[in-house]
Formats: C-alpha cells, structure tokens, sequence
C-alpha cells in the first residue's frame, strides 16, 4: 500500500481493496463471476470491472453485494445513525440567522416535595 504520508490509501487503493473483498465474498458464496453478474442485474464485464479495481461505479457495488447477501457490509459503509444535531440549524446558526440554543430555566423546586 503507498500511503501519502498520513497512512490513508489513494482512490486507486481502495477500489483494489474492495474490488477483492468482493471477489473473496463471491468465492465463499460458491458464485461464479457469472452466476453473480446475473444475481445482480450486472454485465459480465461490469463485475470483472468491479472485482479487479478497474472503471467500477457505486450502482455496480450496491447491486452486487446485494446479490451476494451482505447488506451488512454496505451498513457498516454508511451507518444509520441519526445526526446529533441538524445540519440546516447549525448552519443557520453559523450564518447568524438562527440564535444559540440556551438552557431552560430550572423550575423552582417545591419545598414539600421529597428530597
């Protein structure tokens, strides 16, 4: 792996990378590159594309790890976690337009209430 400096792969890198991970999982499902294309919805020359690094799009991966199973694998690519803030509210606020979120008051306490 050639690294810039700051251990990260290049584009190049990564889609070798995932291009093998995506071959070893269809080898382990038992699938041809046949088989799998067609599962898939995808030209031949498509997946050999996809598996060796070379000219492959993000349509052509969802569709073959799909096909593969391994949803899990694309889930671990893009979490569902939900934003602890709003991408709009902090940008209004960083325009000016929106003012800081400030604390509510605390409610006096009720003095027979028990402690």
């Amino acid at each position: 792996m050639s690294e810039t400096g700051t251990g990260r792969r290049t584009t190049a890198e990564w889609l070798a990378v995932l291009g093998a991970a995506l071959r070893d999982r269809r080898i382990r499902a038992g699938l041809t590159q046949e088989e799998l294309a067609r599962r898939a919805g995808l030209g031949l020359s498509a997946l050999k594309h996809l598996e060796s690094g070379h000219g492959a799009n993000l349509t052509s991966l969802v569709k073959a790890a799909r096909a593969l199973g391994c949803e899990d694998w694309l889930a671990a690519l893009a979490p569902l976690a939900e934003p602890a803030v709003s991408p709009m509210q902090l940008l209004r606020r960083q325009q000016g337009r929106l003012p800081a979120r400030r604390r509510a008051p605390r409610a006096p306490r009720d003095p027979r209430a028990p402690h």
